[in-house]
């Protein structure tokens, strides 16, 4: 038996390997989902400026005092920050609204599908639109368009 050209030359088989690699990338869409991770990173930038930036100021400005963010709740020994979680609850929500806003800006719904079914007009019962005979009352229909 022929030796193996893998055996014989150590580069080949290092071209081999990285042939492998990049069909495994390509087959699995790891290339797919590190350009959504980078898509969704800059993504979450853009989201988290317009909240820090536009929103947060003007929901300080409406509260009654700056330090609302600092507020805790003592019980004993237990102190709760009642402030810091109402604080992260409410980035949360605009976080999720804006990020939502903009899904919706970018990704428009698609048509609705033209019509695949008609209603028969002897048993009532929906039938594909091409049918020229019932498959429930077995009548002849006029096609679509005459």
């Amino acid at each position: 038996m022929p030796p193996d050209l893998d055996d014989l030359i150590p580069i080949a088989r290092e071209f081999k390997m990285w042939r492998e690699f990049k069909a495994f990338l390509l087959k699995q869409n790891v290339l797919a989902l590190a350009i959504a991770v980078v898509v969704g990173t800059a993504t979450n930038s853009v989201v988290q400026g317009i909240v820090n930036d536009f929103i947060m100021p003007i929901v300080t400005a409406v509260t009654p005092s700056e330090n609302w963010q600092k507020a805790t709740l003592d019980f004993g020994r237990v102190r709760l920050a009642v402030g810091h979680f109402a604080s992260v609850a409410l980035n949360f929500v605009l976080i999720s609204f804006i990020a939502w806003q903009l899904t919706k800006f970018f990704i428009k719904p698609q048509a609705a599908p033209a019509q695949a079914t008609r209603q028969c007009p002897y048993c009532k019962m929906q039938i594909d639109v091409r049918a020229t005979r019932c498959a429930y009352c077995t009548s002849e229909l006029v096609e679509v368009g005459q």
